[in-house]
């Protein structure tokens, strides 16, 4: 039979598709075919002319049997989950079926936030403080011993996503009573003040064969107040960021990741302390591959399939200038009546590439996390201050016209119409 992986693929705004064709023109250049798992009843035209399956991607178990299936009928050599919430699950069928790649143990790591900070712990890589919310009072004294404010997180969560900053005790009570119920579904942190930056990396048995670099414009607590994005850091990189490169492959390596993709985030603390945040074993979100595709000249999901598949692939990246993205993000809320074009941006001086999720009809509600936006671009500029320029000069070019609409989305505050211009955000 011919050789095959699995894709497990959620269609969701365009976040994935791009990553999704890229691993599997990756393996039919090897002479791979690459089945696809997708969500029960979603629509994916992007997977036409592929063998398919289909099930609930949020049922582990539901997963375990239908790749079952999937196995007994291709052999399936590698497993490339695209999204956060699929890397353990993904992780538990390789286990299930004895295929190659990160197994529950190591997916765990990367994805349960207590675990891998008292892994980075072992490794002798410094954390943020942390407490378990086990009652109200816990957070509070935890608050007092490291000052607000604190960070209220799912432990296993992704894109900010039910996520509070604290900013004082009369914060906590407001708090509080959002999570108070899940409260063993949550950690909480020390607010770090300082730099964060991101490094995006690919390995191979074990090795860094890729790494690049950047630096966020924000903080990304901030994503509904503050417009900001993430710029690369290639040239001239100062000790400090030398330190970032070097503790991230000291936390892949004891991750225990051998061959894969992965995201990882630290701040660098006003003294030069490197301090690691979070890390995924997946491709940077949002617009951070098509980021590095514009300019390294690579494709992580892409790569990932070719480093898994062939032993001997290098990937060739180029160096270029610094490269920065931002997504696309409109303050007002409503119904869209006009909206600028990927067209539109594209043509922009500096912008490399775009995509805008979001057309006229749809309706803008209020963000409920970092990644919940109308899409993104991607401009090059000389270093970090200047493509920081640059973002202001493609941000005020976006533009978004919304009206009133009759009834609000669930969940949705005050959605009157504006006709003023959108803005970017976090990336």
């Amino acid at each position: 039979m011919n050789r095959s992986i699995l894709v497990v693929y959620r269609p969701a705004a365009g976040r994935y598709a791009a990553q999704l064709r890229s691993v599997v023109a990756a393996a039919a250049e090897l002479g791979v075919t690459a089945v696809a798992l997708i969500p029960t009843g979603q629509p994916a035209a992007e997977v036409a002319g592929l063998p398919c399956y289909r099930a609930d991607l949020d049922d582990p178990e539901a997963v375990r049997s239908v790749v079952a299936e999937i196995v007994a009928a291709h052999p399936v050599e590698r497993i490339f989950p695209l999204f956060e919430g699929d890397v353990l699950t993904a992780a538990r069928c390789r286990r299930d079926h004895g295929i190659p790649g990160l197994d529950p143990e190591q997916a765990l790591t990367f994805r349960d936030k207590n675990v891998m900070h008292r892994r980075a712990t072992e490794l002798g890589v410094p954390v943020a403080r942390s407490c378990r919310p086990d009652t109200v009072g816990a957070v509070a004294e935890f608050a007092a011993e490291v000052g607000y404010p604190v960070v209220v997180k799912p432990y296993a969560g992704w894109a900010c996503g039910d996520t509070h900053r604290v900013d004082s005790a009369e914060d906590l009570d407001r708090v509080w009573p959002l999570v108070a119920d899940a409260r063993h579904d949550y950690r909480v942190e020390e607010y770090v003040r300082g730099v964060e930056y991101h490094v995006d990396s690919l390995l191979r048995d074990g090795e860094v064969v890729f790494e690049q670099l950047s630096r966020y414009t924000y903080s990304i607590l901030e994503f509904r107040d503050e417009p900001g994005g993430t710029v690369s850091r290639k040239h001239d990189l100062t000790p400090a960021e030398r330190r970032i490169l070097a503790a991230n492959g000291t936390v892949l390596r004891g991750f225990g990741m051998r061959t894969g993709v992965a995201h990882v985030e630290f701040f660098l603390r006003d003294d030069g302390e490197v301090v690691f945040g979070e890390a995924a074993a997946r491709a940077g979100g949002g617009s951070i591959v098509p980021a590095i595709q514009a300019g390294r000249g690579i494709n992580l999901a892409g790569e990932w399939c070719r480093l898994e598949l062939d032993s001997g692939h290098v990937p060739a990246a180029t160096l270029g200038p610094e490269i920065g993205t931002e997504y696309l993000c409109s303050d007002r809320y409503g119904r869209i009546t006009a909206i600028t074009t990927a067209e539109e941006l594209r043509a922009l001086d500096s912008v490399l590439d775009a995509d805008v999720w979001k057309s006229v009809g749809d309706v803008l509600a209020p963000p409920t996390a970092s990644n919940d936006v109308l899409g993104w671009y991607v401009c090059e500029g000389r270093d970090f201050d200047d493509v920081r320029a640059r973002f202001k000069t493609v941000r005020d070019s976006f533009q978004v016209r919304t009206a009133p609409v009759d009834v609000a989305p669930a969940g949705a505050a005050d959605l009157a119409g504006t006709d003023t211009p959108g803005s970017a955000g976090p990336a």
